[in-house]
């Protein structure tokens, strides 16, 4: 039950979106047992964004899953979104924020997880 949401400063094309859907949906698989099978991806782009106390292309891409990952995991998905943001809009790797967040509990269809 993954869902990766990326906020950015930059716009992002109908083309780099495509292909961070599929790029995303194939590194979900770094985690283990995560897939692409409930992934759930959103993109906000043109965001007003600060860091450092400055403006200009930057990006924070959050990652919510339902239960824990090892560090080793987190630390190959860190990396493979950090070059995702980088290759696909060009927000340089040290311009990019990655949150993780673990869900003990989540809704579906009705019911719980």
């Amino acid at each position: 039950m993954p869902f990766i949401e990326t906020k950015t400063s930059m716009k992002i094309s109908a083309e780099a979106e495509a292909s961070m859907r599929k790029r995303l949906g194939e590194a979900i698989s770094l985690i283990k047992g995560k897939s692409e099978d409930w992934l759930m991806l959103n993109f906000r782009d043109c965001e007003r964004m600060a860091f450092r106390g400055k403006t200009g292309d930057m990006a924070i891409v959050s990652v919510e899953i339902l239960g824990h990952a090892d560090q080793n995991d987190y630390d190959k998905l860190t990396e493979s979104i950090c070059n995702i943001v980088f290759e696909e809009i060009g927000v340089a790797r040290d311009k990019i924020y990655v949150k993780y967040t673990e869900l003990d509990t989540w809704g579906y269809n009705g019911f719980n997880f």
